[in-house]
């Protein structure tokens, strides 16, 4: 009697219990019905992503609405482990190089984005022009620091390290250090396919060449640009438009003038890549007043280094009629980076 009591005890809690039971006996199924078909909508997002489009023959659906249940997750794993198809060797190897470093040289248009963040960059060559108006040869040996503060500030010194003049009149050679240049960049649009990339610079020449030599003016100079750079197919091509504002060579005083230069360029999958600029300005600036035309050839050794050469020819009047040089932009640190 013990037993049977114990037992319709026991079914009677068991009755009372039933409502709930047959209540969650409802949801889990709903739930777990939910649960595949969010599995199967993520499976087939995934098949759709550019990343497998190599497997949109593949009758994945139908594996989705099979019987078996060890084939769905196999399927689901398969899709959500694929990945893209990775890059050539060569757009990896360009694509470090562009971040890496962004040279300046050889000619007077800069690129409007600067190299990567916290990387010195250095450049140093030999720039010679002849058979100018006042001037038989001039030589420089110009450095650049151009040191990356962040993605969109540089920070930029110039140098004449030498400098040496010979006069055309009178065949007299003069050798020293030339001026300093001292500025900043700020890039406020990167480029897209949208929009060019924009930047404005700021210099300040300071009087550091001999003026008894007649190297400099001892004069302070100002320059305000911005400038354009825009990727079209295969070129990069760079726009900047410059004001100027010198203090008088030969009195008291300051006058105001222009600088304009349109620059293209072009690298190649072997690394070598060639350049061409037009350039002008109504002052003594990066060159002595007139308008250029110039053409180098460019070789990348790897992503720190690249080398540079080339003519410059004047076309008019003013300018010297030729002139050549050379040099070389290096990564020489990655200060935030540590070299990566």
């Amino acid at each position: 009697m013990g037993d049977t009591n114990n037992l319709r005890s026991g079914r009677r809690r068991i009755a009372r219990t039933s409502p709930r039971l047959r209540g969650l006996g409802f949801t889990l199924p709903v739930l777990f019905a939910f649960f595949a078909l969010a599995t199967c909508a993520r499976a087939q997002q995934q098949f759709n992503s550019p990343a497998v489009n190599s497997l949109r023959d593949f009758p994945v659906t139908d594996i989705l609405k099979d019987a078996h249940a060890t084939t769905v997750p196999a399927a689901v794993t398969a899709v959500s482990n694929a990945s893209p198809a990775p890059s050539s060797p060569i757009q990896q190897a360009s694509q470090e190089e562009e971040e890496f470093i962004k040279p300046g040289r050889p000619g007077v248009a800069n690129p409007a984005e600067i190299q990567k963040a916290s990387v010195l960059q250095v450049e140093y060559g030999y720039d010679a022009d002849f058979r100018g108006r006042e001037l038989r040869t001039e030589q420089t040996a110009p450095l650049a620091l151009r040191f990356a503060a962040s993605s969109r500030l540089l920070l930029e010194l110039d140098l004449d390290t030498f400098k040496s003049e010979t006069d055309e009149a009178t065949r007299e050679r003069e050798t020293g250090v030339g001026d300093t240049r001292v500025g900043l960049q700020v890039v406020a649009l990167k480029d897209t396919t949208q929009h060019p990339a924009l930047a404005f610079a700021y210099y300040v020449k300071l009087p550091t060449a001999s003026e008894e030599k007649g190297l400099g003016t001892g004069r302070y100079d100002h320059a305000l640009v911005f400038l354009l750079s825009k990727k079209v197919g295969r070129f990069d091509l760079d726009f900047n438009g410059a004001y100027l504002n010198h203090g008088r060579e030969d009195g008291e005083g300051r006058e105001s003038g222009g600088q304009a230069a349109f620059a293209f360029s072009r690298e190649f999958e072997n690394n070598f890549g060639f350049a061409g600029e037009f350039s002008g300005q109504s002052l003594d600036e990066a060159q002595p007043r007139g308008v250029y035309a110039l053409a180098a050839a460019t070789y990348k050794v790897n992503r720190r280094l690249q080398l540079d050469g080339g003519m410059r020819f004047g076309l008019t009047p003013d300018a010297p009629r030729a002139g050549v040089f050379a040099g070389m932009t290096i990564g020489v640190a990655d200060f935030f980076g540590k070299g990566k």
